[in-house]
Protein backbone atom coordinates (compact mmCIF):
# COMPACT_ATOMS: atom_id res chain seq x y z
CA UNK A 1 0.00 0.00 0.00
CA UNK A 2 1.17 3.54 -1.27
CA UNK A 3 2.37 5.97 1.66
CA UNK A 4 -0.13 8.54 0.50
CA UNK A 5 -3.48 5.67 0.54
CA UNK A 6 -2.19 5.38 4.76
CA UNK A 7 -2.66 8.55 5.69
CA UNK A 8 -6.23 8.18 6.13
CA UNK A 9 -7.73 5.70 8.46
CA UNK A 10 -10.68 4.21 8.82
CA UNK A 11 -12.91 3.78 11.99
CA UNK A 12 -15.67 1.91 12.34
CA UNK A 13 -18.07 2.27 14.90
CA UNK A 14 -19.79 -1.05 16.25
CA UNK A 15 -20.30 -0.76 19.85
CA UNK A 16 -23.81 0.62 19.97
CA UNK A 17 -26.70 -1.25 21.77
CA UNK A 18 -29.10 -0.11 18.74
CA UNK A 19 -31.96 -0.33 21.02
CA UNK A 20 -34.66 1.63 18.38
CA UNK A 21 -33.88 -1.78 16.44
CA UNK A 22 -35.64 -3.78 19.00
CA UNK A 23 -34.49 -7.36 21.07
CA UNK A 24 -32.76 -8.70 18.10
CA UNK A 25 -29.07 -7.12 17.44
CA UNK A 26 -28.90 -4.76 14.79
CA UNK A 27 -25.78 -5.46 13.63
CA UNK A 28 -25.52 -9.34 13.48
CA UNK A 29 -29.01 -8.63 11.20
CA UNK A 30 -28.67 -10.04 8.04
CA UNK A 31 -28.61 -8.61 4.62
CA UNK A 32 -28.07 -10.78 1.47
CA UNK A 33 -26.35 -13.45 3.51
CA UNK A 34 -24.26 -11.53 5.42
CA UNK A 35 -24.24 -9.33 9.29
CA UNK A 36 -25.03 -5.72 8.65
CA UNK A 37 -21.59 -4.86 10.10
CA UNK A 38 -19.67 -6.91 8.02
CA UNK A 39 -20.99 -4.92 4.58
CA UNK A 40 -19.43 -1.64 5.61
CA UNK A 41 -16.09 -3.68 7.35
CA UNK A 42 -15.62 -4.99 3.56
CA UNK A 43 -16.16 -1.99 2.04
CA UNK A 44 -13.45 -0.45 4.05
CA UNK A 45 -10.98 -3.81 4.26
CA UNK A 46 -10.59 -3.17 0.47
CA UNK A 47 -10.46 0.52 -0.49
CA UNK A 48 -7.62 2.73 0.07
CA UNK A 49 -7.42 3.46 4.05
CA UNK A 50 -5.66 1.81 6.42
CA UNK A 51 -5.77 0.65 9.36
CA UNK A 52 -10.02 -0.14 9.22
CA UNK A 53 -10.42 0.26 13.13
CA UNK A 54 -13.07 -1.17 14.30
CA UNK A 55 -14.72 -0.29 17.72
CA UNK A 56 -16.87 -2.92 19.53
CA UNK A 57 -19.05 -2.65 22.76
CA UNK A 58 -22.51 -4.29 22.95
CA UNK A 59 -22.08 -7.79 22.16
CA UNK A 60 -18.78 -7.49 21.32
CA UNK A 61 -17.51 -11.03 20.61
CA UNK A 62 -20.38 -11.75 18.12
CA UNK A 63 -19.64 -8.84 16.41
CA UNK A 64 -15.56 -10.31 16.24
CA UNK A 65 -16.89 -12.92 15.01
CA UNK A 66 -19.16 -11.50 12.42
CA UNK A 67 -16.02 -9.75 11.36
CA UNK A 68 -13.75 -13.08 10.76
CA UNK A 69 -10.97 -12.85 8.37
CA UNK A 70 -11.24 -9.12 7.50
CA UNK A 71 -7.94 -7.16 7.94
CA UNK A 72 -9.22 -5.14 10.15
CA UNK A 73 -7.81 -3.81 13.63
CA UNK A 74 -10.59 -4.62 16.74
CA UNK A 75 -10.33 -1.90 20.31
CA UNK A 76 -13.19 -2.52 23.05
CA UNK A 77 -14.83 0.32 24.34
CA UNK A 78 -15.79 -0.66 27.59
CA UNK A 79 -17.69 2.04 28.37
CA UNK A 80 -19.73 2.03 24.91
CA UNK A 81 -22.84 2.37 26.97
CA UNK A 82 -22.03 6.12 28.06
CA UNK A 83 -22.65 6.96 24.30
CA UNK A 84 -21.09 7.30 21.01
CA UNK A 85 -18.75 9.78 22.36
CA UNK A 86 -16.59 7.35 23.99
CA UNK A 87 -16.30 5.12 20.70
CA UNK A 88 -15.00 8.17 18.86
CA UNK A 89 -12.49 8.94 21.10
CA UNK A 90 -11.97 5.01 21.31
CA UNK A 91 -10.86 4.95 17.42
CA UNK A 92 -8.67 8.33 17.60
CA UNK A 93 -6.37 6.96 20.52
CA UNK A 94 -5.68 3.94 18.36
CA UNK A 95 -5.04 6.09 15.05
CA UNK A 96 -1.67 5.07 14.05
CA UNK A 97 1.11 8.04 13.58
CA UNK A 98 1.28 7.90 9.92
CA UNK A 99 -2.81 8.83 9.70
CA UNK A 100 -3.50 12.47 9.19
CA UNK A 101 -7.18 11.79 9.10
CA UNK A 102 -9.79 8.94 9.68
CA UNK A 103 -12.48 8.20 7.86
CA UNK A 104 -15.79 8.00 10.59
CA UNK A 105 -17.62 5.12 9.06
CA UNK A 106 -20.82 3.76 10.63
CA UNK A 107 -21.78 0.10 10.83
CA UNK A 108 -25.63 0.33 10.02
CA UNK A 109 -24.80 1.42 6.66
CA UNK A 110 -24.60 -1.11 4.63
CA UNK A 111 -24.58 0.34 1.20
CA UNK A 112 -21.70 2.32 1.65
CA UNK A 113 -19.25 1.14 -0.97
CA UNK A 114 -15.54 1.34 -1.41
CA UNK A 115 -15.44 3.42 -4.36
CA UNK A 116 -17.57 5.81 -1.97
CA UNK A 117 -14.86 5.80 0.76
CA UNK A 118 -11.74 6.04 -1.88
CA UNK A 119 -13.46 9.25 -3.36
CA UNK A 120 -14.13 10.81 -0.08
CA UNK A 121 -10.43 10.36 0.66
CA UNK A 122 -9.31 11.31 -2.00
CA UNK A 123 -11.73 14.36 -1.98
CA UNK A 124 -10.28 15.03 1.03
CA UNK A 125 -6.53 15.09 -0.10
CA UNK A 126 -7.22 17.28 -3.21
CA UNK A 127 -9.03 20.06 -0.89
CA UNK A 128 -6.09 20.89 0.65
CA UNK A 129 -6.81 18.76 4.34
CA UNK A 130 -9.36 20.07 5.37
CA UNK A 131 -10.70 20.04 9.41
CA UNK A 132 -13.47 18.25 7.92
CA UNK A 133 -15.09 16.41 4.57
CA UNK A 134 -18.51 15.83 5.06
CA UNK A 135 -20.97 14.29 2.07
CA UNK A 136 -23.71 15.56 0.93
CA UNK A 137 -26.67 14.66 -0.60
CA UNK A 138 -29.31 17.23 -2.03
CA UNK A 139 -28.07 19.22 0.56
CA UNK A 140 -28.23 16.82 3.18
CA UNK A 141 -25.28 15.97 5.21
CA UNK A 142 -24.65 12.29 5.77
CA UNK A 143 -21.82 9.95 6.71
CA UNK A 144 -19.22 8.69 6.29
CA UNK A 145 -17.07 12.24 7.11
CA UNK A 146 -13.31 12.64 7.28
CA UNK A 147 -11.90 14.32 10.30
CA UNK A 148 -8.30 15.70 10.37
CA UNK A 149 -6.54 14.52 13.17
CA UNK A 150 -5.70 17.84 14.41
CA UNK A 151 -9.30 17.69 15.76
CA UNK A 152 -8.67 15.05 18.26
CA UNK A 153 -8.50 17.06 21.13
CA UNK A 154 -12.15 18.58 20.39
CA UNK A 155 -13.00 15.15 19.95
CA UNK A 156 -11.84 14.46 23.35
CA UNK A 157 -13.84 16.96 24.74
CA UNK A 158 -16.78 15.41 23.47
CA UNK A 159 -19.08 13.40 25.93
CA UNK A 160 -22.41 11.60 26.24
CA UNK A 161 -24.31 9.91 22.87
CA UNK A 162 -23.27 12.44 20.84
CA UNK A 163 -20.88 12.29 17.48
CA UNK A 164 -18.96 14.87 15.94
CA UNK A 165 -21.73 16.60 13.80
CA UNK A 166 -22.28 19.16 16.39
CA UNK A 167 -18.20 20.02 17.09
CA UNK A 168 -18.13 20.50 13.03
CA UNK A 169 -20.98 22.68 12.54
CA UNK A 170 -20.30 26.24 11.55
CA UNK A 171 -16.62 25.72 11.03
CA UNK A 172 -15.14 27.61 8.38
CA UNK A 173 -12.34 25.12 8.16
CA UNK A 174 -14.91 22.48 7.26
CA UNK A 175 -15.51 21.66 3.77
CA UNK A 176 -18.88 19.72 2.37
CA UNK A 177 -18.88 17.76 -0.79
CA UNK A 178 -21.74 17.28 -2.44
CA UNK A 179 -22.24 13.45 -3.79
CA UNK A 180 -24.73 11.79 -6.35
CA UNK A 181 -24.89 8.67 -3.96
CA UNK A 182 -27.97 7.90 -1.55
CA UNK A 183 -25.92 5.57 0.48
CA UNK A 184 -24.62 8.36 2.64
CA UNK A 185 -27.93 9.08 3.75
CA UNK A 186 -28.95 5.47 4.07
CA UNK A 187 -28.52 4.28 7.95
CA UNK A 188 -30.86 1.24 9.24
CA UNK A 189 -31.78 2.53 12.72
CA UNK A 190 -35.24 0.57 13.34
CA UNK A 191 -36.77 -2.90 11.79
CA UNK A 192 -38.60 -0.60 9.51
CA UNK A 193 -35.95 0.70 7.79
CA UNK A 194 -34.07 -2.63 8.12
CA UNK A 195 -37.29 -4.14 6.54
CA UNK A 196 -37.52 -1.10 3.46
CA UNK A 197 -33.70 -1.11 2.49
CA UNK A 198 -32.72 -4.68 2.98
CA UNK A 199 -34.83 -6.13 0.86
Amino acid sequence: MSRAARDVAAILLAAGRGTRFGDAPKLLARIDGKPLVRHVAEAAVHAGVDPVIVVTGHRAEEVRSALAGLAVHVVHNDVFAEGLSTSLKKGFAALPPTARAAMILLADMPFVTTDLIDALAAGWRERGEPAALVPTYKGRRGNPVVISRELRPMIEQLSGDVGAGPMLRGRSDVLEWPMDDVAIVQDIDTRQDFDALGR
